[in-house]
């Protein structure tokens, strides 16, 4: 399985990025082989439509599961087509979080809000 998560730098130690779209990389961690694999996410600085970039992205990583403290509607709507499992991170570094959807801790994203259409993304 692997999983993609927003990051803000290239280190398992750091906590997950707080928003997804505007995220600078994604981590996306192979369960099995324990690589981890640093993407660069182009959508970041992007005028508009960030997180439908940033959700293809993820698509494109060939991610089975997304963990993040939040997501807009049109990325969640991407990610959910692609069968993407989205669950809410947990306050903490990316290794805790990788722990916590192990024990099946993490639960399925409910704060899917409209997004900050028009507004910078932040």
């Amino acid at each position: 399985m692997k999983i993609a998560m927003p990051v803000e730098s290239k280190s398992m130690d750091n906590n997950v990025y707080q928003s997804f779209g505007r995220s600078p990389y994604f981590l996306i961690y192979d369960l099995q082989s324990k690589e981890s694999v640093y993407v660069d996410n182009s959508a970041a600085t992007s005028q508009g439509g960030a997180g439908i970039k940033a959700a293809q992205t993820i698509v494109d990583s060939g991610a089975n599961v997304l963990i993040t403290p939040r997501c807009g509607e049109n990325a969640a709507d991407v990610i959910k087509s692609a069968n993407i499992k989205i669950y809410k991170s947990v306050v903490g570094s990316i290794n805790e979080n990788i722990k916590a959807l192990e024990e099946e801790r993490l639960s399925i994203l409910q704060d899917i809000h409209a997004g900050f259409h028009h507004h910078g993304g932040r």
